[in-house]
């Protein structure tokens, strides 16, 4: 019986790329695995089963595909000294080398890659600043608990004077490879969690871990115009590497503490200014506070509360770029309070003398117009 086209066989085509291959592979020896067909033997599943792990096996090597696309299976059968495409492999083996990498097979498959080096952890450090600080920019030392390359080993972990040894349990795979019929599953070793090497004779300093733990002083810039919720990296700074990998980094997490006076927007600052009732009704100047010094600002007469003003150039500049912001200045009219007799009968003068004038209040002349028209319509 002649056997079907190699690329018919996986359903691509004759052009696939290697990860083309692959992922038809991993769809068929699941679909036709014996395992997920009990029931369907007579019908040949294990026959198709064998036949995709023959093309798979052919076609995913450079030589042989080569010799295929040129001569066919005639070309396989001469490259592989007429051994055929080697369709008689275990099912469990088929199975664990398409689906080990699910199972973390990367660094302890076949022939085994040598010790497995894990990267530190990242680290997150909570720096509360005042807004001044925030936006000026200022420079922080900081202490950080966090594990560290042993100087003892220099983070071998075993003694000095020793090395690590091949482990026995994995033979330097790392890994492990656990079989229940069909399946075959890879996982970490338990006896070198992966390293692939056991050390007999720790390091006294670090108890064979390769890291300790220690209190690290780092002096953070924090750049001009930062902002709450704004992280600066330090990259490597976080905590070291297993076995010689690489360390993580620290993210440094800004709070910006809430200001007496002003309030941040993106790059504008705003604040409430009260203003004595004399101030509002005759106009005058008054003294406000930047974050840059004190300026002068100018009130005109009959000024509301609510009304604001604006100071160019007073704000932030963000530490993303752009303009610096403006400061906003909101009056607010305060009302005297505390009156002695005097100081009433005083304002109860000024308030006879206003009554009836509307030009005075034109605001409150306005809304007494609109409420007089609503009680006419709604014949109150």
């Amino acid at each position: 019986m002649s056997k079907r086209d190699y690329y018919e066989v996986l359903g691509v085509a004759k052009n696939a790329s290697e990860a083309e291959l692959k992922k038809a592979y991993r769809r068929l020896t699941m679909k036709h695995h014996p395992d997920r067909n009990l029931g369907e033997k007579a019908s040949g599943a294990e026959e198709k089963f064998k036949e995709v792990k023959e093309a798979y096996e052919i076609l995913n090597d450079a030589q042989k595909r080569s010799a295929y696309d040129q001569f066919g299976h005639a070309g396989v059968d001469q490259t592989m000294g007429g051994g055929g495409g080697g369709g008689q492999g275990n099912f469990s083996d088929i199975f664990g080398d398409v689906f080990g990498d699910i199972f973390g097979g990367a660094a302890g498959g076949r022939g085994g890659q040598g010790s497995r080096v894990y990267r530190g952890a990242d680290l997150r450090y909570n720096m509360t600043l005042s807004l001044e600080d925030a936006v000026a920019g200022t420079t922080v030392k900081i202490r950080v608990p966090t594990m560290v390359k042993c100087g003892t080993c220099e983070g071998t972990g075993a003694k000095k004077g020793t090395s690590p040894v091949k482990c026995s349990t994995c033979e330097g795979h790392g890994q492990v490879r656990m079989q229940q019929g069909f399946f075959s599953v890879q996982q970490t070793c338990p006896t070198c969690r992966g390293s692939g090497q056991e050390i007999k004779d720790p390091c006294g300093s670090c108890h064979g871990q390769g890291r300790i733990q220690e209190q690290k002083t780092l002096s953070v810039k924090i750049p001009a115009g930062v902002d709450n919720g704004d992280r600066i990296r330090l990259g490597g700074e976080g905590e070291a590497g297993e076995h010689g990998g690489p360390s993580g980094d620290l993210y440094v997490q800004i709070t910006v503490n809430r200001h007496p006076i002003f309030e941040r927007q993106d790059s504008n600052l705003y604040c409430e200014v009260p203003l004595d009732i004399v101030t509002a009704a005759l106009g005058g100047e008054l003294e406000v506070p930047t974050l840059s010094g004190r300026v002068k600002l100018k009130i005109p007469a009959g000024a509301q509360s609510g009304k604001a003003f604006r100071l160019k150039g007073k704000g932030v500049k963000s530490v993303r770029g752009g303009a610096v912001g403006d400061l906003m200045c909101t009056i607010t009219v305060e009302v005297p309070v505390n009156l002695n007799a005097k100081q009433k009968e005083w304002l109860q003068q000024l308030g006879d003398s206003m009554k009836g004038n509307g030009k005075h209040s034109p605001m409150t002349k306005s809304w007494m117009d609109g409420v007089k028209k609503f009680f006419d319509e709604m014949k109150f």
